[in-house]
């Protein structure tokens, strides 16, 4: 077993509605969706018309600036609708599933006895490739670019988050067979794996480098280890991909055809049974969650409730998410409520006397408790952000669209998720993801990606 590389800053979240070891019943939705605001950087062309009939794997849109990158139909079936939003920007592709499962044959392979160019040929051409992320800024991997590595993490420490050795449990052979193919891409495979999980299945891979981490969240976060283990230096690229997604780039060269399945943690204190569903990439909300919350004005977020998106019960599962939460919104105004003793509350520090509870779960809800206010530099940051940088002074730099301090604080080895537990603790209510997202973009348009 490798050496435990121990995160001691960090927080985690005891959240109300952690998901059953259980499988609930599932029933495929009539609507699915791609969304290319779930792409930085994206700007889509169509390729398929509204009523026009699709395959599993038919390109529905690619990059107008980089045309290799495709984006395909999860399901079979029609083309309902292209929702548009200001300036006519495409925020959903819905399409209406047939149930006929009919897909695109991408023909079988064995990545072993393939060259790198072709693995890479096949993965563009069947819409995989968008599961590969660049660090630094968190956008789809040039395909035309050798990273230095490419890191997985193999357990995810956010609130009420997935078990991935429960998730993976029966897809192990899929899973070897997209390892491979991550190495004929990179020079180095490293996959982080928590001190606490019981598989074997990461230790039992050949030629990849396992990590094993222990600590609080964020210690799953792939850019906090990233950081522990080759921390990026200016110049150098890491690309990342998800456990599950490896599993779909297996089974793509397996089967022949693009597989969208997976395996998603229905999570929350609404949710009146928190379990585990088989369902695909970009499935309707409305119909996943059908006769399964409590009532109620409830926040419904594709993703964690650190740094998922808010979808609302018209909504659509985010492209890179495997969990559902649902909360309460807290519209209720409570009257001297930072007075009262807090018992039922959650605080990091000792503001509220439930931290006499240690091992309670708390219902927490979206409420802000306050406005934005200038930030002050007062250490929060730090204690919960297990990297070597210095969060408050970066996000001032960010402000102040000061690049050469923003390279010289870090800027390169954070993405909105590293930061998002610095946003949750936050006196000053600033909203500290999407003034880094701001800060990753203006270094794009000055640097280039």
């Amino acid at each position: 077993m490798s050496e435990v590389i121990k995160i001691k800053k960090g927080l985690d979240i005891p959240l109300a509605g952690k998901a059953e070891k259980v499988f609930g019943q599932t029933q495929l939705p009539g609507l699915f969706a791609i969304k290319p605001v779930d792409f930085h950087g994206l700007t889509p062309k169509m390729v398929v018309k509204e009523g026009e009939q699709v395959q599993i794997g038919t390109v529905l849109f690619y990059d107008k600036y980089r045309p290799e990158l495709k984006f395909v139909s999860p399901v079979s079936g029609t083309l309902k609708a292209v929702i548009r939003g200001e300036r006519r920007r495409i925020l959903e592709v819905v399409l209406e599933n047939d149930g006929k499962d009919d897909a695109v044959d991408f023909g079988t392979a064995v990545p072993a006895q393939m060259d790198r160019e072709a693995l890479v040929a096949r993965l563009l051409e069947s819409g995989a490739w968008p599961y590969f992320r660049q660090r630094p800024y968190d956008v789809i991997a040039n395909p035309q670019e050798t990273p230095k590595a490419i890191f997985v993490s193999g357990f995810d420490s956010a609130p009420l988050a997935p078990d991935m050795d429960f998730v993976l449990t029966g897809e192990e052979e899929a899973f070897k067979t997209g390892v491979e193919v991550l190495k004929k891409l990179a020079p180095e495979v490293h996959i982080g794996t928590s001190r606490d999980s019981a598989s074997k299945l990461y230790n039992s891979l050949q030629g990849v480098q396992v990590h094993t981490f222990a600590g609080p969240h964020p210690a799953g976060n792939v850019g906090v280890q990233i950081h522990h283990v080759s921390p990026i230096n200016k110049g150098e690229k890491v690309w990342v991909i998800q456990p599950q997604e490896i599993v779909s780039v297996g089974k793509l060269f397996t089967t022949g055809k693009h597989d969208f399945s997976r395996v998603l943690a229905l999570t929350g204190s609404e949710v009146l049974k928190p379990c585990y569903l088989r369902y695909r990439l970009g499935a309707s909300v409305s119909e996943v969650l059908k006769d399964k919350l409590a009532e109620g004005q409830l926040r419904i977020v594709s993703g964690n409730v650190l740094t998922g998106s808010q979808v609302g019960r018209d909504g659509y599962l985010g492209f890179y998410h495997s969990q559902v939460t649902v909360i309460p919104e807290g519209d209720e105004h409570e009257f001297l409520g930072w007075a009262l003793p807090g018992f039922g509350k959650f605080s990091m520090s000792r503001t509220f006397f439930s931290w006499l509870s240690k091992n309670k779960t708390y219902k927490l809800d979206a409420n802000m408790h306050g406005g934005e206010r200038a930030i002050v530099v007062s250490g929060q940051y730090d204690k919960v952000l297990p990297m070597d940088i210095l969060p408050e002074f970066l996000i001032k730099a960010v402000l102040a669209e000061d690049l050469d301090k923003m390279e010289q604080l870090g800027m390169y080895e954070v993405v909105e998720e590293d930061l998002a537990l610095c946003e949750f603790v936050d006196t000053s209510k600033l909203e500290v993801q999407a003034i880094l997202r701001k800060g990753m973009d203006l270094m794009i348009k000055e640097l280039g990606a």
